[in-house]
């Protein structure tokens, strides 16, 4: 599963949040020489910054045994370059948005889009941001019916595992319906 997003969105925390092994980190420190392309806007505490990608994993036993590796990709556009090879065998993409900067989000979106492959919304609700309904996320990112949005605050377990849940039901139910011979 590949968690994608914009820089400063949560990627590296849901990653964390739900690996039950250590995770695997390609971070390194922000400097001033990074300040005019990684804009920190409201992540002000922010010091790292992942400039590969964030690798753990979670197992599953119901409703099936399943162990799923989850890849987190760096948010700046620069790195780009990498998320076409993250996304090699993946089951879909948790996006994880920031409303107060959901602008930021189209890239991730359009990457999705244009790939085909099932993907989700997951708006990570931060402290203090303004709460959007999923029809008001779905219209500002032009996102089509069929694609769920759900909220979550990566920092805890059962949310951010929500996130992953709904991502594996999509996929599933996308692939069970381009199945030959699956009633549409």
């Amino acid at each position: 599963m590949v968690i994608a997003g914009s820089f400063g969105v949560g990627k590296t925390t849901l990653v964390d949040t739900l690996s039950e092994t250590g995770v695997l980190h390609a971070e390194e420190v922000m400097t001033t020489a990074s300040a005019a392309t990684d804009h920190l806007d409201d992540a002000t505490d922010k010091t790292t910054t992942t400039v590969a990608m964030d690798f753990g994993k979670i197992t599953f036993t119901s409703p099936r045994y399943m162990v799923l590796y989850l890849f987190g990709t760096p948010g700046q556009e620069r790195f780009g370059y990498l998320w076409d090879d993250v996304l090699l065998g993946a089951l879909g993409v948790v996006v994880l948005v920031d409303t107060r900067c959901l602008a930021s989000s189209f890239p991730t979106v359009t990457w999705c889009e244009q790939r085909k492959v099932p993907f989700i919304i997951a708006v990570n609700e931060f402290d203090g941001a303004h709460r959007y309904c999923p029809d008001e996320i779905r219209h500002a990112l032009g996102l089509p019916p069929a694609v769920p949005i759900i909220t979550c605050d990566v920092r805890h377990y059962e949310p951010a595992r929500a996130a992953l849940t709904s991502l594996v039901s999509h996929s599933l139910h996308l692939r069970r319906a381009a199945a030959p011979g699956a009633r549409r």
